[in-house]
């Protein structure tokens, strides 16, 4: 790896408006010095991943929720057909195939799937370390590193079944790779760029906002760079081969945003939550806002202005500053702003504030230790209980039996109740039977929940019971105020009523004693249910 030589401290070189007091450096002791770097390197990764393996485990056995659910339920059919199920499913196919490999191997418990995520987490930690020492110098990547290891988007996502650890994976590779090849001049970086942002596409694809400001920070580095000619010929070729890899994805993409339905579309004013919820808390925000302070400021001074080190510092500003404006305005028309989409900007953002406290001093290296403290205690930001539906499933499971019906209020939450209820059940919406409870179809699905006729899918459903068979009505607990504005979420309230209604005034069912769930509410970060079992007559 590359070393670049270390910068004066802050407050030397500068003009007078920018003056600063100097700010000490600190230096290793003598005898770890004398250690080979490959040593000292390779202990630190180990120790990094040891104790960010062990926060991250905390919660590996919670319980899924409904996207997770969804997801674990499409990566377990056939890997051919995964694709034709994305699109009424929603999503990109990559992460999916990779968790169907994954539980062929280890199953679908919560722990195993959730476990892949864990992986892909600690694999972040040294492509961070490379990152930084390769861009910036050997103490940039130990930073980078730390900060990684102890980030709380990445521990957050670590226990779930999703997608956005993988793309923070690639991002990073992909904003490495970025400025190697068009800020520092070696192209042969720029096939890692082009491919890894590709591989981004087919993780998630909100990850074309990232590589929008990926574009964004090409033309940067062409207004500032000494051979415009190549940075223009290698980063458009690079940028177009990226997008034209994912062209044969783009019917399906199209099919989704013209028929899919958004049901949670509400955004932060101003986005109120970026970046506190990409590093943890306003605490780390702060500390972070001391550092590249006390980092960038320098390379305001005339010498430096034009620099590599300061193109790639701006490179790293503009990819983080707008994709994160493009969120926000897009936010207005469709449901981008959510910061598990934001998740690619955690990559551009810790090698940015990496080399901020490397070139910061002391000032640095106490932003680090004190930010990772900050977020050594993962249950502060972590939900311990993400859904009840594993409650519900274990107090009223042993009462069904292979044929009853399950009778969804809120459509989405079908795929958690089919993985945590016993096999051989029927599940049903007011939408009407479902075929495939294992995932949800979006496709025109409030114009469809629209349409329906709760009396009449309810008749039919009660009339294929037996006698003595039972019927689990699930409905969605509808508190709180912001999670039941959105039209989509309106509508479901509605019709569980309607629901709910029709059932208790229904003379062929019973409810059987006891027969409701859960006993007790332990509280949801997320859409929290309640059953209630009926039996016929």
């Amino acid at each position: 790896m590359a070393t670049v030589e270390r910068k004066p401290p802050i407050g030397r070189g500068l003009p007078a408006l920018w003056q600063l007091p100097a700010i000490s450096d600190f230096t290793a002791p003598g005898w770890l010095r004398r250690l080979p770097a490959w040593l000292t390197s390779g202990v630190l990764l180990v120790a990094l991943i040891t104790v960010s393996t062990f926060i991250r485990t905390r919660e590996i056995g919670g319980q899924l929720w409904s996207d997770e659910a969804n997801t674990v339920g499409i990566a377990s059919h056939p890997l051919g057909a995964i694709p034709g199920i994305l699109r009424a499913g929603g999503g990109a196919p990559l992460y999916y195939v990779l968790l169907h490999l994954w539980i062929q191997v280890f199953g679908t418990s919560e722990a195993a799937v959730h476990a892949l995520s864990l992986v892909l987490g600690a694999a972040s930690i040294p492509v961070a370390m490379w990152a930084g020492w390769s861009l910036f110098g050997r103490r940039a990547g130990y930073m980078a590193a730390a900060l990684v290891s102890f980030n709380a988007w990445l521990t957050v996502f670590a226990a779930e079944a999703r997608m956005y650890e993988l793309v923070l994976l690639l991002a990073l590779v992909c904003t490495a790779s970025l400025v190697h090849a068009f800020v520092f001049g070696r192209q042969r970086y720029a096939w890692g760029f082009a491919a890894s942002l590709a591989l981004m596409l087919y993780a998630e694809p909100w990850c074309l906002l990232f590589a929008a400001a990926c574009g964004a920070a090409l033309v940067v580095c062409w207004l500032r760079g000494e051979d415009r000619a190549t940075v223009a010929r290698s980063g458009a070729a690079s940028l177009a081969l990226a997008l034209l890899a994912y062209v044969p994805w783009l019917p399906t993409l199209i099919h989704q945003a013209a028929n899919a339905t958004a049901p949670w579309h509400y955004a932060p004013v101003l986005g109120a939550n970026f970046p506190r919820a990409l590093v943890g808390s306003d605490r780390v925000t702060a500390l972070f806002a001391i550092a590249l302070l006390a980092g960038c400021v320098p390379l305001l001074a005339r010498e430096r202005r034009r620099s590599r080190e300061a193109t790639a510092v701006l490179s790293l500003i503009v990819i983080v500053s707008v994709a994160a404006l493009l969120a926000l305005m897009a936010s207005l028309f469709v449901p981008a702003w959510a910061i598990r989409y934001l998740g690619p900007l955690v990559a551009p953002l810790m090698i940015l504030v990496a080399f901020s406290c490397a070139r910061s001093g002391i000032v640095g290296l106490a932003v680090v230790l004190i930010s990772c403290a900050f977020l050594a205690n993962a249950a502060s930001f972590i939900p311990k209980y993400k859904s009840d539906m594993k409650d519900v499933s274990g107090e009223l499971a042993p009462q069904l039996r292979a044929g009853d019906v399950v009778l969804m209020g809120q459509p989405e939450q079908t795929p958690l109740a089919w993985y945590y209820l016993p096999a051989g059940l029927r599940f049903a919406t007011v939408l009407g039977p479902d075929p495939h409870p294992s995932y949800m179809n979006w496709d025109n699905a409030y114009t469809r929940l629209l349409r329906a006729n709760p009396a009449r899918t309810l008749d039919a459903l009660v009339a294929s019971l037996p006698a003595g068979g039972h019927l689990l009505y699930v409905r969605p607990l509808t508190d709180g105020r912001w999670p039941w504005l959105p039209a989509w979420a309106q509508l479901v309230r509605r019709r569980s009523a309607q629901l709910g209604a029709l059932l208790t005034h229904d003379r062929n069912l019973l409810v059987v004693p006891g027969g409701w769930a859960p006993h007790t509410y332990r509280g949801s970060c997320c859409i929290a249910s309640s059953a209630l079992l009926f039996v016929k007559r």
